[in-house]
């Protein structure tokens, strides 16, 4: 079975940063990858906050322990370099087809032989992605959720030209960084948890978008009814406005959406994003959030 030590995550937005941070938390040598300075600026932002929130969820962590798995942790823009001696790639980007194509292209004529290739994609199947690698055999997706330290789950998802060993190292590596692994047997849209997530989510954006409720009428009748911590409006700035805004995007273009659903993605633009209400991410969204960002 290949072994992983040096890791490295393309891509350190939201969720690219938490898999970087806690990769690094759980002892591996990581390579943060993003496209500029700017990105890579933004990114040790990222980092820096997570001090305080590790101290506060994750049980036994210290300043130490934090500050051990900072120098762990390298960032460049460079992304040939970035992933030369990586034993596995985790690919983060944004919900674009293009954008990973090009990512993979370039990763897969520049990682050494061997190395693993996963993608954290929300949407696309592995199957649709590994062509651009050019190994498809070392090719799956490992899909995580949004705060990685508390709602720890990893879904390992191979599609048929998948090396079957590489589902045992992935379920290994996942629980040495501290989740809780849960394997496809083959490739589904969604894995379980989206399967199980988005048509709620996608019922209370149709619920508002055609002027049935309230956004907060929505969030207290589901919390209230279920006992659930969130709404799903709460869940949803959780996530990020920007990835529910691609993942929509996506819908439409390939022509499954329903027509509320193109109204609903451009008042999320105008409203919500072309504003800076990316949700927790920059600490307004749907709701103002109080207190310090909260991711």
């Amino acid at each position: 079975m290949p072994t992983i030590k040096n890791v490295t995550v393309l891509g350190a937005g939201v969720l690219g940063a938490q898999i970087a941070f806690q990769t690094a938390y759980k002892g591996f040598d990581v390579v943060s990858w993003d496209i500029n300075d700017e990105a890579i600026a933004a990114a040790k932002g990222r980092f820096d906050s997570f001090q305080e929130r590790y101290l506060q969820d994750v049980e036994g962590s210290s300043e130490r322990s934090i500050a051990a798995a900072r120098e762990r942790l390298t960032q460049t823009s460079d992304l040939e370099a970035a992933v030369r001696d990586s034993d596995l790639v985790i690919e983060a980007v944004p919900e674009r087809i293009d954008i990973k194509n090009d990512v993979w292209s370039r990763v897969g004529a520049s990682a050494k032989e061997g190395a693993i290739f996963v993608s954290n994609s929300s949407t696309m199947l592995p199957s649709k992605l590994a062509p651009a690698s050019g190994r498809e055999e070392d090719f799956l997706n490992l899909h995580f959720a949004n705060n990685i330290w508390v709602l720890n789950i990893a879904e390992i998802m191979p599609h048929a030209g998948t090396r079957p060993e590489l589902v045992d190292t992935l379920t290994e590596f996942a629980e040495q960084i501290g989740m809780v692994p849960v394997v496809l047997k083959k490739e589904k849209p969604g894995y379980i948890l989206n399967s199980l997530l988005i048509p709620l989510l996608r019922a209370a954006q149709e619920l508002w978008a055609e002027g049935y409720a309230t956004i907060e009428n929505i969030d207290a009748d589901w919390r209230v009814s279920t006992g659930a911590p969130m709404g799903p409006f709460e869940f949803m700035d959780m996530i990020g406005l920007r990835t529910i805004y691609a993942i929509g995007t996506n819908s439409v273009e390939s022509g499954t959406a329903p027509e509320w659903q193109a109204r609903f993605l451009q008042t999320i633009k105008e409203e919500y994003l072309d504003k800076g209400r990316f949700g927790w991410e920059s600490g307004k969204g749907f709701y103002d959030l109080a207190g310090p960002k909260r991711a």
